[in-house]
Order: C-alpha cells, then structure tokens, then sequence
C-alpha cells in the first residue's frame, strides 16, 4: 500500500485567512456545503445528533445544545459539566450502563438522515483542538451494513499529538468487531512551523477525493495517505467504498484513544469554518440522498 509520508515533515501551517469561495476545478463542480454564515443553531434539515454515551469508552455525553454557529464557523463546544445518565444500572458490566453520570458533555452531528454520497471531493476548513483529551474527527460511514463492514473514512482525526488519515473495512479475520485499518499517523508537531500550539491556533484544510479507485486523504494540499481501493474487500466481497456513505462531525473526550482530559481546561473548542463536497458528473448520477 503506497504511503506517502515523505512530505510530511515538510507540510506549512496555512495562515488563518478568511475563507477561499468554492473553486470547482478538475472536472468538479460544487454539489452541496454548509457555509455557516448565520448565527444560531446548525440546519435541522441537515443534521441530526448522537445522543448521550456512543463508542469507544468515551467520557462525553452526546447532546444537541453543544452545537452551535457563531461568527461564521459551526463551534463543537465540549465541556466539563455533569450529566445523570438514565441508562445507570448498579452493577452492570457494560461501560454505558455501570457509569451513573457523564462528566463531560459535546456534540457529534451527522447527515444520516440527509444526504449521503458515493464519490467526490470533500474538503473541510477547521481549527482543532489539540491539548489532551481531545479527540476531533471528520468521517464518513456507510449504511449497506454494520460497522466495520459498512466502511469507515477518517477525513480528518487527532489525538494524543497526532493526525490521522484512515480507512477501515471488516477483517477475514477476528471477532464480530475486527476491521482491517489502512491508517496513516503525523505528528503535529512535524506540520507546525512554530510550536504545535501555534498550528493548532490557525484554520487547516482537510481534504479527501475519492473515485472508484481510490481514496486520497490530504492536510493542506499535502497528500498523507492514497488508499487502494481493489484492496478494500469485505469477507463477503463487498467493497463498502464503492457504497454511498453519509458523514459526521464530532469532537470526542477521552475514552480509548482521546487521553486523560482531566488537566484540560474547558471549554474546548472545535470550530468549522465550512464543509463541502464536489463531484464529477458521472459521479454525482451515482450519489445518494438529497
């Protein structure tokens, strides 16, 4: 599998600019984006939420009040406040269900029930957060089946100093939950001219195109990671890249990967200037929802 993370040490911080107009390029043309140009709350038309405990042993509680539009940039706001959760049970083994509260609180907003895709270009323009804790991510994932068969995309996703570029599909091997992972990890601190706090204070652009025959993930025109997509093949041999998927925002605290938030002073911030998908003609006659 080719990787190309040769470039990596030499990946420049983009400066904190306003926001480039859609450019349709390379045969693409825009077909959808959200600007976030009006205060207030996110479209209900589309997105919808994850609510309260959701994976990876992870110490937030999904809720809707945690996202917001402010000053043109859609804010994932995670902070620390305590949440009784109902589905407490004394006793239990699970890690939902044996936690009486949530210590922590943030949102995930996701186009589910909205729209989905089937190639294209995707690109987000964000500020993330990167102090300990902190688990931001952008991705995509498809319907056809469940989890990791279905397919997983991660667009954009930090934790504990690192950004990665990954895909996922279900292992040959292994139990129900077994995925096989083409994943690319880069350092911050080997993007950032000066410190990693510095870069971390700016806005980046992530990117994916994605075609039949392959998915590439790029951080500010730098290519991380060129995924195969004749590799990507499902025990069942199903490709769940070559399926629409539907895609999701989150800012995650903590749990198997996210690191000890404890030391972390809060309010976080995860802060998205605009989300938006180009396509291919040929490509768009094949995408899915509205």
């Amino acid at each position: 599998m080719k990787k190309l993370l040769a470039c990596a040490a030499l990946l420049v911080a983009s400066p904190a600019l306003a926001a480039p107009p859609p450019i349709e390029s390379d045969g693409y043309r825009l077909v959808w984006s959200r600007e976030f140009d009006t205060d207030g709350r996110p479209d209900p038309d589309t997105w919808t939420y994850e609510r309260g405990f959701s994976r990876n042993n992870e110490l937030q509680w999904y809720q809707e009040d945690n996202a917001f539009i402010e000053g043109g940039s859609l804010v994932i706001e995670a902070r620390r406040e305590r949440v009784r959760n109902p589905g407490y049970r004394p006793g239990a083994d699970g890690w939902r269900q044996k936690r009486r509260y949530a210590e922590y609180t943030s949102s995930s907003l996701t186009t589910r029930e909205s729209r989905e895709w089937l190639y294209g270009r995707f690109e987000l323009r964000a500020k993330i957060d990167i102090r300990p804790g902190m688990w931001p991510a952008w991705w995509t994932v498809g319907r056809a089946r469940a989890w990791p068969g279905s397919g997983e995309i991660d667009m954009m996703e930090y934790y504990r100093g690192m950004i990665l570029a990954n895909a996922a599909w279900k292992s040959r091997g292994g139990d129900r939950w077994s995925a096989e992972w083409d994943s690319v990890r880069v350092p911050v601190e080997d993007l950032a001219e000066g410190s990693p706090e510095s870069w971390a204070d700016e806005f980046h652009v992530w990117r994916m195109d994605w075609t039949e025959d392959a998915i590439r993930l790029y951080l500010d025109g730098e290519l991380l990671n060129e995924i195969d997509l004749s590799e990507t093949i499902n025990p069942d041999g199903s490709n769940p890249f070559r399926e629409p998927h539907f895609m999701l925002i989150n800012l995650a605290i903590g749990g198997n990967n996210g690191g000890d938030p404890s030391e972390t002073e809060f309010p976080a911030r995860y802060e998205i200037d605009y989300v938006r998908v180009y396509q291919r003609d040929a490509d768009a006659s094949e995408g899915a929802g509205g």
